[in-house]
Parts: C-alpha cells; structure tokens; sequence
C-alpha cells in the first residue's frame, strides 16, 4: 500500500525533511535533478539527444536547471528556457541558475526555434495555485506543439495535485518523474492522461518526512493480495463465505450470473441466487455450481427474504431486479433484515435513491457500488460536480450515512466511513462492457464472505476486478473484451 498525498501534505513533508531533520534544500534539489536525469538516461542513453529544459523561478525551476548542469556535464546538447522574471526567483533557483551560467549553458527567455529530442517541463510544481495565463500559457502551448519526448519534473505544469483538474493550461507530459509520494492529481482524471508513465523517486523524502501527517488517500498494489485469507486444509465449503445474491428480474438472468460466477471464481465456497421464476433454466445453465432460489408473483417476498438472509454470510442486492414495486419491496426487505455485510448495486442503487432512509436503518454494514449517475441519483449531484472531485464526494457520503462508498469511474475510488479512500490504478478501457460492474459485485461480495473488514473487501475487490481486466487484456486485447473475459482473468489473478 502507497500514501497518496495532496500538495499541502506535500509541502509539510518537505518542511519537515529540511527543519525536524535537517536536511538541505540544496541537497533535496540535486537529488531531484539527478533521479529526473536518470530517465532521460534510460531512454537516451547516447548523450547526443537535445534537450530543451524549460524553468520557473520556484524550486521546480531549480530542480531542472541543476538537471540542465548535470545533462551537460554528461554530454548531452542542452539549452535552458528561462521565460520568468529572474528577480522573482526563489534562493535556491537563483543559485541553480548562476550555477548554469557559470558552466556556460546557454539561456534564452523565448522559445527556440531550433528542433529538440527532449523537452522537460520544470515551470510549475505542485505548489501552483491558480491559472496559467500569459506569457506562461504561450510557453506551454509551444511545448505542447513541439515534436518531441516531454517529461514533466514532480509534476505537469498546470496539472492540480490535489484533484487532477487543469489550471487554464496544461503540460502534457509522455512520463513525469515525481518525488518522495505520487500525488492525487497525477492518478485521477484528466491529471493521469496529462502525467503520462509516472515515476516515484526516492530523494530522502519518506514516511519519516511524515512526521504526524495522516494522509488519507492510499493506493494498494499487487503486494497487498497478502491480505486474502489463506485457505487452509482443513476447511469445506462453508468456511469460504456463503454469498446471497438477489439479482435478475423477469428474463433478466444475465446480472445474476455474472455476479455468481464472480463470486466463485474470487474463492467463495457457496453462492445462492435469488431470482425470477422466469430465470430458473438460464442460471442452472450458465452456472450450474449456484444453489438456486425462485419467486414468482405469488411469493411473499419479505417471509422469503428473512429466511434466505438467515443463511448467508455476505449479501448482494440489486444487480438487474428492475425498478418495479415488487423490486421495491425486495429492496426494502433486504435492507432492513440484513444481520450480515450486504452490498447493493445498479438497480438496488437506483431503488435506494428513492428511499435514502433504508440506508440509515439498514442494520448490517453497507456497501454500495454506484457509478456516475447512480451517484448522481444518490446524491442530488450532478455528474459534472461528482467528477470535478470523486475523493470529497465518496467521502463526504460514506461519512454521512456510515457506509463504504465505491464511486466507479476510470479511476475508482473506494471511502471508508473513517475517511480513508482508496484510488484505483488497476484496469483499462476494455472493462467499459456489458456485466463488469456485476463482475465486481461478484468479487466484493465474495470478499465480504470472507470476513474480510467491508472496507478492505472492496478496495482489494476493486484492485482484484481491474487486474482482471488488464489480465483479459494481455490474452483477448482491449476492444473485444467482455465480462466474461474480465472472469477469467480473475483465475489468473488469484492463481
């Protein structure tokens, strides 16, 4: 698991690393341009590419011009691009700069015209705090346009560290090389397009520079599939979770199997399938290992409920029941009786809406999975206002209702009541199919089952789904990929 951090974290780890532990700026600086230059060099490893360095009057100007001193002492044809005010320079840029001139690098305020292998961007850091304009904008736009490998130091230039949003104008970045955490706005949307391949480094910034800062945002990596509780031998069915789903509706099997199959294939030991009559063959088909539960018109849905809930360890609601007075009351049910984790998606999502107070009364732990306009029906937002700030949004509702909140986008982020969330990275374009979402549901659920904490279930159920997907991806590529390609992946994944 990674600390995410947002820029005024940023700036207190980096006052703490030069006061509580006395650390130089000057030394933080060329560690930094020494961990950037070590990316061009892998790249470019004949010191004959040209390098265009394009610098502030801030520290992230000082950091590129002591990388324009490094590249040059190594051979490499460079030229600064100071377009700034050099009476505005921070101390140590000013010295990073008399630094380059000493050494005889040629500097020019407007951009060459000459033609260059790599531009890096050092205009702006994370410290950037309103829209780009003038004379910088002008600068940007030209490197934008310029054929040319671009990598950003710490951060693109008009890029917000906190959201991922763009300040006016933005440097688009091929890789960027940041330093000590990777930020916010370098993995949400638009920031992670503008960021390009993102490299952490290590300057002498680490947890230590913490020093009682808490940071919130986490992302968790393939390492953090330790927290799966190990199978033992001496263990049946029963021990692995007995996962409830209430799914389909009127021949509408599709969202109950995928989410069945989901389930099983992340380790849980039973499913049972509540659903429609009318779906009865399609799931003893598609997945014969389900136990399977029907309901017709004439069945008492509360009674029916209460008992099947008495069975489960882990419950799934909502994923194809329709919206009908009959799925209302299903709904209703459910929540109300749950004693056990109960997660609730798509159409159950789209019920609640209609009905926040069962929310509130719901009696076993709540997790829900909603998408842009589920969560906009949810939360009276806009799908614009929800995207301009996934984080406060997901935070903001788990922490009123008490409940885990997956908000799915490219990015998914997962808000524990206790204001931890969790940023996905894993996944691509190919798992925007029909059923995905149901295969996540399968997977949280199958989590929840296990007795893993509703939170950690379904931020490693996140992870879990997007390596899946990007496993699908290396066996039947993005486009053609399809639920049940993201299933299998699931047995890679977990093998």
């Amino acid at each position: 698991m990674k600390y995410i951090l947002n820029s005024s974290q940023m700036q207190q780890c980096d006052a703490n690393t030069m006061g509580k532990f006395q650390m130089l700026s000057a030394v933080l600086m060329e560690r930094a341009a020494m961990a950037a230059v070590s990316e061009i060099e892998k790249r470019y490893p004949e010191p004959t590419a040209r390098v265009l360095l394009v610098c502030g009057t801030g520290n992230n100007g000082g950091d590129g011009l002591a990388m324009a001193r490094l590249l040059f002492l190594k051979g490499y044809p460079v030229q600064i691009l100071f377009p700034g005010n050099e009476e505005k320079c921070s101390v140590e840029a000013a010295r990073q700069l008399a630094i380059a001139r000493a050494y005889g690098i040629s500097v020019c305020t407007r951009f060459p015209e000459e033609e260059y292998d790599i531009i890096v961007d050092a205009l702006f850091g994370i410290g950037l705090s309103r829209e780009i304009s003038g004379i910088y904008r002008t600068v940007i736009e030209q490197m934008n346009a310029a054929e040319a490998w671009k990598l950003a130091v710490d951060i693109a230039s008009g890029v917000s560290a906190d959201d991922g949003s763009v300040m006016g104008i933005a440097f688009r970045a091929d890789a960027t090389v940041t330093f000590g955490f990777a930020k916010i706005g370098q993995l949400l949307y638009p920031g992670a397009d503008l960021t390009g391949v993102l490299s952490v480094k290590d300057i002498g910034i680490d947890t230590h520079s913490l020093s009682g800062i808490e940071p919130e945002v986490r992302v968790l990596e393939k390492a953090d599939l330790v927290c799966l509780p190990e199978r033992r031998n001496d263990s049946n069915k029963g021990t692995y979770g007995k996962i409830l789903i209430f799914a389909g509706s009127y021949n509408m099997a599709g969202a109950a199997a995928f989410s069945a199959k989901a389930a099983y294939r992340t380790g849980a030991g039973l499913v049972r399938v509540v659903t429609d009559d009318s779906n009865r063959e399609i799931i003893q088909n598609l997945v014969p290992e389900a136990i399977l539960t029907t309901y017709d018109d004439r069945t008492d849905l509360r009674a029916m409920a209460k008992e099947q809930l008495s069975w489960a360890d882990a419950v799934i609601l909502g994923p194809g029941i329709g919206r009908s007075p009959r799925a209302e009351e299903l709904t209703e049910s459910v929540l109300l009786e749950s004693k056990v984790p109960c997660l609730v998606d798509a159409d159950g999502l789209n019920i609640l809406s209609e009905h926040m107070d069962w929310m509130i009364g719901c009696s076993g732990i709540l997790v829900v999975t909603p998408h842009l306009g589920e969560m906009s029906r949810l939360s009276g937002m806009t799908i614009g206002e929800i995207k301009k700030d996934l984080i406060r949004v997901a935070r903001d509702f788990s922490d009123r209702y008490d409940i885990v909140t997956v908000l799915k986008d490219a990015r998914t982020v997962t808000a524990a009541p206790d204001g931890r969330v969790f940023i996905n990275v894993t996944g691509n374009h190919g798992m925007a199919t029909a059923g995905s979402g149901d295969v996540l549901t399968g997977i949280i659920g199958a989590l929840l089952g296990r007795r893993i904490p509703p939170d950690q279930a379904a931020s490693l159920g996140v992870m879990i789904h997007g390596m899946a997907g990007d496993a699908a991806a290396e066996t039947v590529g993005k486009t053609p990929m399809t639920a049940s390609d993201i299933i299998n992946g699931i047995t890679k994944v977990l093998k």
